[in-house]
């Protein structure tokens, strides 16, 4: 009898245990996995969200704003994702080619108004669509910030700009080239980049988000943070040092010396964004749906060149990608998935926006400070976005 009741007790118990188990909630899981991984990684904080049947179901918040205090991170707080940025850009200059302003094939040379062609290939037309795909044979030796490293007329180096193979047949990623689009984007449209964005982007979908910091009044901005091994060996933790620069105002610049067409450049068409994880996922939502935001009706630009822009141009370095425009397709992201995005690094930050545009899911991440370890890339990402792109994964999708 007593033999009995002991089975029955620890039977109930079990029960019990499982019951506990299966009642958490995918929020707590996913807190406590997320949480975990932080602390394994020396993460300083990360924000995320999670798109499900093309809505926001998952928004969250960890770890800390900065390395100087414990202020926490939090839903809303606004970062600049770096390279994400580039698909803004891009997006903005398809109403253009939807409005026939100008043309994918176009040469670059005529759009710009100076030579931008490889001198070891003259007669081949470096075109809008090369540098959308980073195809170009251009480079960023001489930096990317200014396009005098890239004119003939003011830098007698100009040639070490490019790449000794032929445009249109390689893939090596490259910044410049962006920012040099969003000096078309600029001489085109006849508006100033960081407000032609905002006119044709950001203000149809609603989002808070800019790529003049001057444009959000209020906004909490997240320092970025490098990791720092000073202390390393007394304490046997990685620290972190606030990165400078990342917010800088350009009212300055623009009030004195901006050159419509020219100076585009400081707005950083290639990775300047800010925004916040959740406004980054409406984004996304709207590229899942092929250019329109499902929850208004508005359509940012067309099916056909949002396809486009997720349509396969040429071999990455990494075997299991290739790249589009300004998005990235992998599938080593997740086993069995085939993910169209990017991914973004500077300052200290990581960030990725990867989406399934069939099954109609995708993740947001964005942390403002990982160890050394945790940020090396290695098949298209860094451990820091692919670990947690996989944590939301396994809990909210698969």
């Amino acid at each position: 009898m007593k033999k009995n009741i002991s089975s029955i007790c620890l039977l109930l118990a079990a029960i019990v245990t499982i019951t506990a188990v299966s009642c958490s909630t995918p929020e707590e899981k996913a807190a406590k996995k997320i949480n975990a991984f932080i602390e394994e990684s020396g993460t300083l904080g990360l924000a995320v969200a999670v798109v499900k049947d093309g809505k926001i179901i998952y928004t969250a918040s960890f770890g800390r704003r900065s390395p100087d205090d414990n202020t926490p991170l939090q839903n809303g707080d606004i970062f600049r994702i770096a390279s994400i940025s580039k698909s803004f850009t891009t997006t903005t200059l398809m109403k253009l080619v939807e409005e026939g302003r100008v043309s994918l094939d176009d040469d670059v040379s005529t759009l710009v108004g100076f030579t931008v062609k490889n001198p070891a290939y003259p007669d081949i037309p470096v075109t809008v669509k090369m540098l959308l795909s980073h195809s170009s044979s251009l480079n960023d030796s001489q930096g990317y910030f200014t396009l005098n490293a890239l004119n003939p007329a003011t830098n007698p180096d100009h040639a070490k700009c490019w790449n000794d193979y032929e445009p249109g047949t390689k893939y090596q990623y490259c910044n410049f080239g962006f920012n040099t689009l969003g000096t078309v984007i600029e001489k085109i449209s006849g508006v100033r980049f960081d407000q032609y964005v905002r006119d044709v982007v950001l203000n149809p979908l609603g989002l808070t988000a800019s790529f003049n910091v001057d444009d959000l009044p209020g906004a909490v901005f997240v320092p970025l943070s490098h990791p720092d091994t000073t202390g390393l060996a007394a304490t046997g933790k990685i620290g972190f040092r606030i990165s400078e620069g990342v917010y800088n105002s350009p009212a300055a610049r623009l009030d004195t010396g901006y050159v419509m067409g020219y100076s585009t450049p400081l707005f950083s068409p290639t990775g300047g964004i800010k925004i916040s994880a959740e406004g980054l996922a409406r984004y996304m939502i709207m590229h899942m749906h092929y250019g329109m935001d499902p929850a208004t009706g508005v359509r940012v630009m067309t099916e056909e060149n949002a396809r486009l822009m997720q349509t396969p141009v040429v071999d990455t370095s990494n075997e299991d990608g290739s790249y589009c425009l300004a998005l990235n397709r992998l599938t080593n992201l997740i086993k069995g998935e085939t993910m169209i995005g990017h991914t973004g690094s500077a300052y200290g930050l990581y960030s990725a926006m990867y989406f399934e545009p069939d099954k109609k899911f995708g993740f947001v991440t964005i942390t403002n400070g990982t160890t050394p370890d945790y940020a090396k890339y290695s098949g298209g990402f860094a451990p820091v976005q692919g670990e947690v792109i996989r944590i939301l994964y396994d809990v909210y999708i698969k």
